[in-house]
């Protein structure tokens, strides 16, 4: 590729949250580099206020379970992609959907580059006989590669975060004037391996809001999950859910005016952390050595389970694998250590 041309990258990300905004930071110094770049980036609908704030991104959206479903779906959603004039691809997501557009394109001449995973090397971190306990290269490294292969070299430590976001009037009637540290706290994550217990959260909840300086948010979606959220946030008077009140562009932009997140291993951990907000992680069978760690936030911020205890984590790359005896890993991690590092992140004594 040629630089100087201004050509035209597609970009594929289809899912999933934490992912798709693991790829924000690498997007804005990809166009801040080579801002004569066109970039259309290939995700769904619901990701795209995400990259609002890049104006030399476009997106694309993949309707994977409408028209765009199938092989045949697929097959229309390549010819329309093609007709945009795109001149090479940048699969980052390497699943069995983009493997097929993968395939079409090369029948039309055109050029893809593919992620490398490090599969066999998380295999081996993830093992739990013979275990490799590495630092494996973090997923943000992993994306830019692909825009080197593609003659786009790029170095993240140039990385810019930007201003914070307006809040709206609805947001602002919910968040209250009171001049006190903003906190999010993302308590819920895809698998229950990686969810400290609700039991215990509450005990982190009742030291904060017991301080008197510290304004609580909680994030989180769905029925089940509002439900549990309003429930904890009526024991105290400065927490609150915003579960199910906020659009998702108004939840962006509060995670981007916080102090801090406090988050599991998922994706408001990524979120806030695109926007350069202190986040604190909690981490049970999976492990920041495999690559996801939230940008630019250091590793003594991510809060581990006692690994003496149990030596086979990281279990599995997302959580997903609990050998037996681990299912309550994350009850080593007490509620005065979150509070301890949350402090020490907001700067209260």
């Amino acid at each position: 590729m040629h630089p100087s041309k201004g050509e035209h990258i597609l970009v594929i990300r289809l899912s999933a949250l934490g992912d798709v905004a693991m790829l924000v930071p690498v997007l804005r110094v990809v166009t801040a580099t080579y801002p004569q770049l066109k970039i259309t980036l290939l995700t769904r609908a619901f990701f795209a206020p995400i990259f609002k704030d890049n104006p030399n991104i476009s997106i694309y959206e993949a309707d994977i379970n409408g028209v765009h479903s199938g092989v045949f779906g697929l097959s229309r959603l390549a010819k329309d992609l093609r007709d945009l004039e795109i001149d090479a691809v940048a699969d980052m997501h390497d699943v069995l959907r983009s493997n097929v557009l993968k395939s079409i394109f090369y029948f039309y001449g055109i050029p893809v580059k593919q992620i490398d995973k490090g599969r066999s090397e998380k295999k081996a971190l993830t093992a739990a006989n013979n275990k490799v306990f590495i630092q494996l290269k973090a997923t943000h490294q992993r994306y830019a590669d692909v825009f080197n292969e593609l003659g786009y070299p790029i170095d993240l430590r140039l990385h810019k975060f930007p201003e914070k976001q307006k809040i709206s009037p609805n947001t602002r009637e919910i968040t209250g004037t009171d001049p006190l540290k903003w906190i999010g706290v993302a308590p819920f994550a895809q698998h229950n391996s990686k969810v400290y217990p609700l039991d215990l959260m509450d005990k982190v909840l009742a030291q904060l809001n017991s301080a008197g300086k510290i304004q609580i948010f909680l994030f989180g979606g769905g029925k089940k999950e509002a439900a549990m959220l309003e429930e904890l946030a009526a024991k105290y008077d400065r927490v609150k859910s915003l579960a199910g009140k906020l659009k998702f562009d108004e939840e962006l932009a509060l995670i981007s005016n916080l102090d801090a997140m406090l988050s599991m291993d998922s994706g408001n951990a990524h979120l806030a952390a695109m926007y350069g907000v202190p986040v604190v992680t909690l981490w049970g069978v999976t492990h920041p050595y495999t690559g996801f760690k939230p940008f630019e936030q250091p590793l003594e911020n991510c809060i581990l389970p006692d690994l003496n205890k149990y030596p086979q984590i990281p279990t599995s790359i997302y959580g997903n694998k609990v050998p037996d005896g681990y299912e309550d890993v994350m009850r080593t991690i007490s509620p005065d250590t979150v509070v301890v590092k949350i402090n020490s992140v907001l700067n209260i004594t």
